[in-house]
């Protein structure tokens, strides 16, 4: 079932590569002077892989994790000094002709080598010495891919909490990574004096629920409004100048040292999250700017600022999403029918036959066809959830959960992008985007797990 999947996913990819780039002149789909006739070569390159993979003894890859790991994180350093610069990524080796990217490779390296450290003898995932080595395993390639320019790559790498959630890490991590994600977002949209003001009034809620009793919340509402108040009346008194929300940044900041005041002196353990937490989200708050406006790239905060709709730019940084949106909409229920698509014709989608290889699919057989592709998916989702859930082996367990969290990363910000709900930054849909790098990587990806499941019964370490 799953290989049948994947040949259909290919096989579909193919179809719809040959429909974005179609060219009169090169008519047949296995021409080689073109991206389709490529592409048919890096399929069948992919699937001779695929059965490489497989042939290897299961074993192989537990015990040699760590090499493998090891070998495409050299790889990753080696692309940043001696690789090329392909749409300003420096993530590429060119050998004879043919683009290698070494990042995508190492996906399935870290999920290789985070397998092997969570099945280790005695493994305690909450032990801050597990953390710290887990923080390294993902951190190190996540590190190097950013420094290649390729940010989105470096995103997949989000994929791993899931899978160490599975593994028991704490809820409050998930939840730690949501809060970042709508405080960087509400930074860019709200003034600070929204920001604060919700921050003040979310931490009150959260205090509600450690401790529900109506004369401790009243008794809290007094520790932040009376410094708010009086630093608010001294800047009316004596200092104009002063923004309210520095005043009421001030205050809370003078309620916060208050409150960590009482819970030493008090031993109140349990509110202390709700403190550090205001405090974090606070300073966090502050820093959005500065990275925004200093680190990230000027066509990344196009593309952010195109998302949140803080401004419109249709012929820029919106203008492959607007496209995109256009092509999949004029799709229809039924579509526009094999090659009649005319978004896809007359090139108004950049990188049609890889990033944007979805709306190719919507503009040409429409909602019915990009259910189906997104029913196969999930049917692949699912029976790779299933297969991770009946493994014996903890290592198996680990990377089949690691297959399912990556290939489901590139799906969602994939497809998210091209219907305008995630910022373009440039990933493959999985099996289906033209690129030898990708397939093989995803295949390879796909047949270990498969090769694992097939010695399922063995409790590997």
């Amino acid at each position: 079932m799953t290989i049948f999947l994947y040949f259909m996913l290919v096989f579909l990819g193919w179809i719809n590569i040959y429909a974005a780039v179609y060219d009169e002149k090169y008519k047949s789909i296995f021409d080689l002077n073109h991206l389709y006739g490529k592409q048919l070569l890096w399929i069948v390159s992919a699937i001779v892989i695929g059965l490489f993979t497989l042939i290897i003894e299961a074993r192989f890859y537990v015990i040699f994790a760590y090499l493998i790991y090891g070998i495409f994180v050299f790889l990753l350093l080696a692309v940043l000094l001696f690789g090329s610069i392909i749409h300003g990524t420096h993530s590429w080796f060119v050998i004879s002709g043919i683009n290698i990217q070494p990042s995508e490779f190492v996906k399935f390296a870290s999920a290789l080598a985070l397998a092997k450290f969570l099945s280790s003898y005695n493994f305690k995932i909450h032990r801050a010495k597990s953390l710290a080595a887990i923080a390294l395993i993902l951190g190190l390639p996540m590190t190097l891919i950013f420094l290649q320019n390729d940010t989105g790559s470096a995103l997949v790498y989000s994929a791993f909490l899931l899978v160490l959630y599975r593994e028991g890490l704490s809820g409050f991590v998930l939840f730690f990574t949501l809060l970042t994600v709508l405080l960087f977002i509400f930074s860019l949209v709200f003034t600070n004096l929204v920001i604060i003001i919700l921050l003040l009034l979310g931490s009150l809620i959260f205090y509600y629920f450690i401790n529900p009793r109506l004369k401790d919340f009243w008794k809290t509402m007094l520790i932040i409004v009376v410094p708010v108040g009086l630093v608010l009346l001294f800047k009316v008194l004596f200092y104009q100048e002063m923004e309210i929300s520095a005043g009421i940044m001030a205050g809370s900041l003078i309620s916060a040292i208050i409150f960590l005041f009482i819970i030493i002196i008090k031993r109140l353990k349990k509110y202390l999250i709700v403190v550090l937490v205001f405090l974090g989200s606070l300073f966090f708050t502050l820093s959005v700017d500065y990275v925004f406006e200093n680190i990230l790239e000027p066509h990344q905060q196009g593309r952010i600022n195109e998302l949140l709709g803080l401004h419109s730019d249709p012929l820029s940084s919106g203008y492959n999403v607007n496209q995109s949106k256009i092509a999949i909409g004029s799709g229809g229920f039924i579509g526009k029918g094999f090659l009649n698509g005319t978004q896809t014709k007359f090139d108004f989608v950049p990188k049609q036959s890889t990033d944007f290889i979805f709306c190719t699919v919507g503009e040409e057989w429409g909602f019915v066809g990009s259910l189906l592709v997104i029913g196969l998916f999930f049917l692949l989702f699912s029976r790779l959830i299933m297969m991770a859930e009946r493994q014996r082996s903890v290592f198996s367990r680990v990377y089949g959960y690691s297959v399912v969290s990556i290939l489901f990363i590139h799906f969602m910000i994939n497809i998210g992008m091209t219907i305008g709900l995630m910022p373009v930054i440039g990933i493959p849909l999985p099996f289906f985007s033209y690129g030898g790098s990708s397939l093989w990587s995803f295949t390879i990806l796909l047949a270990i797990f498969l090769r694992l499941d097939a010695g399922r019964l063995e409790l590997f370490s």
